[in-house]
């Protein structure tokens, strides 16, 4: 959206680290009323600037302490269609995320497992016998930091 400046970069920011955060809060770090920021933040809403607020959940805290980017290049003998393998894999509970991508794979997984011996028994069983399934690359995550921007 054009037209953003940079107080309403900086609610994205702040927003963007901590959904939580109130219309009054954002609105004191920025010399802002309340009302004001409310109507700054609906305003990005509305324009769709804002899709949601999610939560996010400590996967660790829940037993899955392994996360594992899968780089998947689809065989090109039997042509399977694309919404086929797209559908099997997001039914993979572990399966978290799916990309279709360019470059040297056709698509990136994002995997979580309890453990190393959970996540070969997903790839083994449950990965590998996706349709159309070709070669795979495993990427375990050792650290990851997430950053907010760019807003601007």
């Amino acid at each position: 959206m054009a037209g953003l400046d940079e107080t309403d970069r900086a609610i994205l920011r702040d927003l963007a680290m901590d959904a939580n955060l109130g219309a009054g809060e954002i609105g004191r770090r920025h010399g802002l009323s309340q009302p004001a920021t409310w109507r700054r933040i609906r305003r990005l809403e509305e324009t769709g600037v804002i899709k949601g607020r999610r939560v996010e959940v400590d996967r660790a805290s829940l037993g899955f302490g392994v996360t594992v980017f899968l780089g998947i290049k689809l065989a090109s003998k039997g042509r399977v269609s694309l919404e086929d393998f797209e559908r099997a894999a997001t039914a993979i509970p572990e399966v978290q995320v799916v990309q279709h991508v360019l470059g040297l794979f056709d698509y990136r997984l994002r995997v979580v497992a309890r453990d190393l011996a959970d996540f070969e028994r997903v790839l083994r069983r449950r990965v590998m016998t996706l349709p159309g399934v070709g070669n795979v690359e495993a990427n375990v995550v050792l650290t990851e930091e997430r950053r907010p921007g760019p807003f601007g």
